[in-house]
């Protein structure tokens, strides 16, 4: 899936406004300054403060906080693509959520949305590896840690924002292209009566609201808006926003890439089909 984004900002390394950050935190909030040695300050970079963020939040008594790590860091180093891809997933955080305004440490540490996703994209890294076991378990720790579940086997390009994330369910043959942005309740899942390829397919720069459920091997087309609360049966057109129980186009996209303007506004355009 090719990046949205200009190249540039796909690839901004996020790691010394982080480090810059961090320093300021704890001097300003020294209660605070255990916490970001471990997982910033006494780290060498940013693929290793992420498995230490990670590694923090998702330990448990079976698999501790310095496997966890290890684990993590061995799928940073075996795919590169992982760690460039989290990159990005902060920066769309910073350019797209107003309470982020003040920097990318707090969505650092404490977004569960980016800790599903960066989680999520370590077991998917394992599940291709044919690790099927360890990645099923992160996806269980995941989803009881952080109540987002996604399955290992579902795709994910870079740039990709879940916004809260609570309640957010991604099926296993569900894909979600570039500078998508999720919202908290979203489902992309089957309908429950099909197998193989039965999940949707999500194409760049969409935005699906708060709660939205697209079901089934629907195609979201690139640049199309879902609005709050919808339930989406059918492909929807690209630069289309569809709203409603079951969803229905009410107008056109005004924003080239919704996902980026973040603006859940609909239409509902008199006469609309």
């Amino acid at each position: 899936m090719p990046p949205l984004l200009p190249a540039a900002e796909a690839e901004a390394d996020p790691w010394p406004d982080l480090q810059e950050e961090a320093r300021r935190t704890a001097a300003a909030e020294p209660l605070l300054g255990a916490l970001l040695h471990a997982t910033l300050l006494s780290r060498g970079g940013f693929a290793e403060a992420l498995a230490a963020v990670l590694a923090e939040r998702l330990a448990d008594p079976f698999l501790g906080a310095d496997r966890l790590a290890g684990l993590v860091a061995e799928a940073l180093a075996a795919e590169p693509g992982i760690a460039a891809a989290a990159r990005a997933d902060l920066r769309a955080i910073g350019t797209r959520d107003p309470a982020a305004a003040s920097g990318l440490l707090g969505p650092f540490l404490y977004y569960k949305g980016f800790h599903a996703l960066e989680a999520h994209r370590i077991a998917h890294w394992l599940w291709a590896e044919g690790r099927v076991a360890l990645a099923s378990f992160l996806q269980a720790r995941v989803a009881r840690v952080l109540a987002i579940d996604i399955h290992p086997a579902a795709r994910f390009g870079h740039g990709v924002f879940i916004d809260h994330g609570t309640g957010v369910v991604v099926g296993e043959t569900a894909v979600v292209g570039n500078d998508v942005s999720i919202l908290q309740g979203v489902t992309l899942g089957g309908t429950g009566k099909e197998a193989g390829d039965r999940h949707p397919k999500v194409r760049d720069g969409v935005l699906l609201g708060a709660g939205a459920k697209v079901l089934g091997n629907v195609v979201i087309g690139r640049g199309a808006k879902v609005g709050a609360g919808s339930v989406v049966l059918r492909d929807v057109p690209p630069c289309a926003t569809v709203a409603g129980v079951p969803a229905r186009i009410v107008g056109w996209c005004a924003e080239a890439v919704p996902a980026l303007a973040m603006n859940h506004a609909l239409p509902l355009e008199e006469g609309a089909p």
